[in-house]
């Protein structure tokens, strides 16, 4: 699939203003322009194709006393710029799932990650593991695209979305039998996750707004997530104690990009990190 006309690469300045607000306009644009040469009954028929492997996702990264890593593939990132020439997201799938990746999360948005559909395509083609569409979601459409290129799961960041939105994309997903990563970041945001019904919870430490990090946020927030929701953190984790910390404190998984790929060897790099974190994890969390 073609890049659509409207989206041209981001420098990482654009993190100066509301880098959110102006990823998600793209994003809208972006499935308008895709809707254009691709009617959603068309896309729907092509999903329909697909079969879907509900709660495959959930279940992976909700393993008791594993270190569950999901591992991301991704080209470039607003704040860094590119952080691998040689992007080749097959290799680094199939590296990542030899390592004991738990999940693969896949970059699909094009405007400022450098992503594509046919990224996840790839990957679903070339690995079992379970694999997240990562991108800006904001409609049916996206949904339907995800579950047509092979995703189990979608990220919906309540940040980008009204809880009208929220709750009745998550309530799609489930219909498509994807499961969800529900992504926030305050604890105004997480209520409004808790409230729309979501079983599987990312607390990201990075202000989309500002791209400023901050792992505090998951050491915060872990204290208002129900025993029975999958806590997973996200961004500025970098070592073995890191995940050993917030293993402690409940979390059952962690989203890992950035330091992946900036590694010469991304695979070895997990496994490294799984090896050096797994055995002090506990067998039931901290919750």
């Amino acid at each position: 699939m073609t890049k659509p006309a409207a989206s041209a690469p981001a420098e990482p300045e654009t993190a100066r203003g509301d880098l959110l607000e102006t990823i998600v306009a793209a994003a809208r644009r972006i499935v308008r322009v895709r809707a254009e040469r691709e009617p959603l009954a068309e896309l729907a028929r092509r999903a329909d194709r697909q079969r879907p492997r509900p709660g495959a996702f959930r279940q992976a990264v909700g393993r008791a006393g594993r270190v569950n890593i999901i591992a991301e593939c991704k080209r470039r990132s607003p704040s860094r710029g590119v952080l691998r020439a040689d992007y080749n997201p097959v290799s680094l799938a199939a590296g990542y799932a030899a390592a004991g990746a738990a999940a693969i999360s896949v970059l699909t948005e094009p405007t400022f990650f450098d992503g594509a559909l046919e990224h996840l395509a790839a990957v679903r083609g070339a690995v079992d593991t379970p694999l997240l569409r990562k991108d800006f979601i904001v409609s049916e459409y996206q949904l339907l695209e995800a579950r047509a290129a092979g995703a189990d799961a979608i990220l919906l960041i309540v940040a980008a979305l009204s809880p009208g939105e929220l709750g009745s994309l998550l309530r799609r997903a489930e219909g498509l039998g994807l499961d969800a990563l529900i992504e926030v970041h305050s604890a105004r945001e997480l209520a409004i996750a808790l409230d729309a019904g979501a079983a599987v919870v990312g607390v990201n430490n990075r202000n989309l707004r500002t791209l400023a990090v901050d792992v505090h946020a998951s050491e915060e927030l872990i204290a208002s997530m129900p025993p029975q929701v999958i806590a997973v953190s996200e961004s500025g984790l970098m070592s073995a104690g890191d995940l050993r910390r917030l293993a402690a404190l409940g979390y059952r998984a962690f989203l890992i990009g950035e330091r992946f790929m900036t590694d010469p060897d991304p695979g070895a790099a997990l496994g490294a990190l799984i090896g050096l974190a797994e055995p002090a994890h506990p067998s039931g969390g901290g919750r």
